[in-house]
């Protein structure tokens, strides 16, 4: 049975990636910056697939060299998933860009040197689309100016860690070369599987349901299915066609926040607002607001993607957006309800 290291296993994306390995077949290692998680990660996975004493767990740190080579012993391939990621604008950039850089290339030299075949990095369309107005068309040849004084940390910090990775593979020694293949989603929704409602996605769509959310950013962007990311990530793992490659996955077409609260609206959450805030309001409040200054990149655009490469390449359509939605807040309601 082949094994995947995947790390950053307790995020959103790092649980469904896991729970798509066992339900195809692989042995599952997943790094963990504390093993005190372990019980939830595990637990939450369960309820997808019966892991057959195939799911393990090691400790590592995006930052610390302790424990990579021990963590890659054995693995066949490499998921590397984990990063910092936060919508509110950090006090100082490398907060992000430094734990994004540093562990990519951590674990491309972990797995260089463990002799893995293929390592699938978890990029993001942020590291396309930044320093660009208006309708902005992406493809695999679209990268981020991280010099455009716009640019926000999060998004510097999703480029400069994948170009880092591809430069790494490019100037490789030896015989045996490591593949590297890109995954670039958008903004992630879908169902939880912990119950951790932490990460942002779960957290906006928390306090949207429960009207927490006056007023909704004008601001379309092409989004994603954390269940269609972790297909994606596995099916990229064996094929060929994929090695060397940039895979946008995401929806075909732009959508925005207020779609998402009318889509809800007209399923019975009657708590949502689909108010749009003002963009002149957003952009004030960017000078005060950290939360409000990590939004400025969305604020008025539209974001549209060429998703042709990813679905010839895995004979793949993307779940439509209205199930998205809808299993996202369920999921997230079931989860309040079990609280109250």
């Amino acid at each position: 049975m082949k094994k995947v290291l995947v790390t950053g296993i307790s995020g959103f994306v790092g649980q469904h990636c896991a729970a798509e390995l066992l339900k195809n077949g692989y042995a599952v290692r997943g790094s963990l910056r504390s093993l005190s998680k372990s019980d939830e990660v595990k637990n939450g996975i369960k309820k997808e697939v019966d892991t057959k004493g195939n799911l393990e767990f090691c400790k590592l740190d995006l930052m610390k060299d302790e424990g990579w080579d021990g963590a890659m012993e054995g693995c066949d391939f490499v998921l590397h998933v984990a990063s910092p990621f936060i919508v509110k604008a950090p006090k100082d950039e490398n907060d992000l860009i430094k734990p994004a850089v540093e562990g990519t290339l951590r674990a491309l030299k972990a797995a260089k040197k463990a002799g893995v075949k293929r390592v699938i990095l978890t990029s993001s369309t942020a590291s396309m689309q930044g320093g660009q107005y208006g309708v902005v068309k992406l493809n695999q040849d679209s990268w981020t100016d991280v010099n455009e004084k716009s640019v926000t940390a999060y998004f510097k910090s999703k480029t400069l860690a994948e170009k880092a990775a591809w430069e790494f593979i490019q100037n490789q020694n030896g015989d045996s070369k490591l593949e590297l293949v890109v995954i670039n989603p958008g903004p992630i929704y879908g169902p939880t599987l912990t119950g951790n409602l932490v990460s942002e996605s779960m957290d906006f769509f928390k306090k949207l349901i429960t009207g927490k959310v006056p007023m909704l950013p004008k601001a379309d962007s092409v989004m994603s299915d954390v269940r269609d990311i972790a297909y994606i990530h596995v099916k990229a793992l064996e094929n060929e066609k994929a090695k060397g490659n940039r895979f946008i996955v995401t929806t075909e077409k732009s959508h925005n926040f207020q779609e998402i609260a009318k889509i809800l609206k007209a399923n019975g959450y009657q708590k949502i607002s689909t108010t749009l805030a003002p963009t002149f309001l957003l952009k004030f409040m960017a000078n005060f607001d950290d939360e409000a200054k990590g939004m400025l990149p969305f604020i008025g655009n539209t974001i549209e993607a060429d998703i042709t490469l990813t679905k010839n390449t895995f004979n793949w359509s993307p779940i439509s957006f209205e199930k998205t939605v809808l299993d996202t807040a369920n999921s997230v309601k079931l989860v309040l309800n079990k609280k109250v």
